[in-house]
């Protein structure tokens, strides 16, 4: 069931330890509804920056639109970056430039640097004095952006990650579809079943299975089999990936590459990406949240839908949410508040849903047919909402993106480990009797200490840049 051997796993935990290690250490924990206000007494212009495809800017164009109609007077400036990566360091360097856009839309695993720094002007103030109801919205999503005791952003959607699936290869290859309670063995199963030689070329056209090897992908396969990333999810000061129900679940993940080759290899994962894989009918099953329905609806050529994630010896899925920011420096608060209050209320999630870019974190909203409608692809979109209780979030730390970039990098090369172009290090370098070798306290220190100097000057750099702009 799980043939990756042992040694590889060690190669991988040896390599990721003391880096992961030395970024909690330097990090430090981040610890009815009413619509928006009305027409403004006086006219106001805000930009919005949020990052997307085309579709997805196509959304939030609308949800723009559609509050300057109902506000006269009040302007949104769009500022659509693309890519996520883009859109942080657009951020980063607009925080520090003391111009940072009014309102912007940021990930919780992202999210953490700017609650540090103390550059958001937390919504929770704001939402009690409008009358906003907290518990409208699902806890999960807002207890992700969380800080302090005080709520930062408001979280426009509560998705999670699950099976999109080709329901026509299905269908056609006779596989049971995917289903609630499904067990890795019957996913793996039909991802072996759906890689296909079509041409008979001795290479698959169609692959069974698209995931990233990235820390996202994986969390949620070790927790299924009862194990952990950290040791403390709320103030995380050590990995614990070499635990037993951990290193299962590692080893499982890799497999799928590594010795079963359902997913693509690493030279065709570069040539065209997973979203594109499945669009253009080369993949049974991809992994993702609710984000890539806006594009998945302009598929003409088949029929697809959603699924949860197998099940190991327990159900878990990981949070997926953004959250709309206010930054400290707004010039004009009240204006930028307005529309936070609308997009993320009733009438701007509706909106939102209908166009399939968000699972509602309004649970009225959520549970409505803007969400729901089994007649808009994907027709089983109740799923998102029955994996609700078994969704768990990644860590808030300041430094999360770099523990992330760390592991990612580890995962890809033992991912595609038995791809021709990749070579894992001798086993022999990394194990020790009992598991992975600890690094040594001098060299774990020193990195530590290198990081937290890193990190505690950006934090600086961003409040010092707030601090001037008010």
């Amino acid at each position: 069931m799980i043939p990756f051997d042992r040694s590889s796993i060690m190669v991988f935990l040896r390599r990721l330890a003391p880096l992961l290690l030395a970024l909690l250490v330097a990090c430090g924990g981040v610890s009815g509804v009413s619509n928006s206000t009305g027409a403004p007494a006086t006219p106001s212009h805000i930009r919005f920056q949020f990052f997307g495809d085309a579709e997805e800017r196509a959304v939030y164009d609308q949800v723009a639109q559609a509050y300057m109609a109902s506000h006269p007077g009040r302007t949104v400036e769009l500022v659509n970056i693309p890519s996520q990566g883009d859109h942080m360091t657009k951020l980063s360097a607009a925080f520090a430039a003391g111009d940072p856009p009014e309102v912007f839309l940021v990930n919780y695993r992202r999210y953490g640097q700017f609650a540090r720094s103390g550059v958001l002007e937390p919504v929770g103030p704001l939402m009690a004095r409008s009358g906003v109801d907290e518990s409208q919205y699902y806890q999960v999503a807002l207890d992700a952006f969380r800080s302090n005791g005080q709520l930062q952003c408001l979280p426009q959607n509560i998705s999670s990650l699950v099976v999109y699936y080709n329901k026509d290869l299905f269908t056609k290859y006779h596989v049971p579809l995917p289903k609630a309670g499904w067990t890795w063995k019957e996913f793996l199963d039909a991802a072996q079943r759906l890689t296909l030689d079509t041409n008979r070329d001795n290479q698959p056209d169609i692959y069974g299975l698209g995931v990233e090897p990235e820390l996202i992908r994986l969390a949620p396969f070790i927790w299924q089999n009862g194990g952990d990333l950290v040791d403390d999810p709320t103030r995380p000061t050590d990995f614990t990936m070499a635990a037993p129900g951990t290193d299962e679940a590692i080893r499982f993940f890799l497999s799928l590459r590594a010795n079963y080759g359902v997913v693509p290899t690493e030279a065709e994962a570069k040539a065209a990406d997973n979203e594109t894989r499945f669009r253009n009918g080369m993949l049974a099953m991809v992994l993702n949240s609710r984000r890539v329905v806006p594009n998945f609806r302009t598929i003409t050529t088949f029929t697809w839908d959603v699924a949860p994630l197998p099940m190991g010896k327990t159900a878990a899925t990981v949070l997926h949410s953004d959250a709309y920011c206010i930054a400290g420096a707004a010039k004009d608060k009240a204006a930028a508040w307005d529309f936070v209050q609308y997009a993320a209320g009733p009438e701007g999630q509706r909106r939102a849903a209908e166009l399939g870019r968000i699972v509602p974190s309004l649970k009225a909203v959520a549970e409505s047919p803007a969400f729901r409608d089994p007649s808009r692809a994907p027709a089983s979109s109740q799923v998102f909402l029955d994996v609700i209780p078994t969704i768990r979030a990644l860590p808030i730390v300041s430094t999360w993106p770099a523990i992330e970039n760390a592991v990612n990098e580890e995962l890809e090369i033992a991912f595609y480990a038995n791809d021709e172009a990749n070579e894992v290090p001798g086993a022999s370098e990394l194990e020790s009797e009992g598991g992975v070798r600890p690094l040594a306290p001098a060299a774990k220190a020193m990195i530590a200490e290198a990081l937290r100097k890193s990190d505690a000057a950006a934090d600086e750099a961003l409040h010092k840049a707030n601090t001037a702009a008010n």
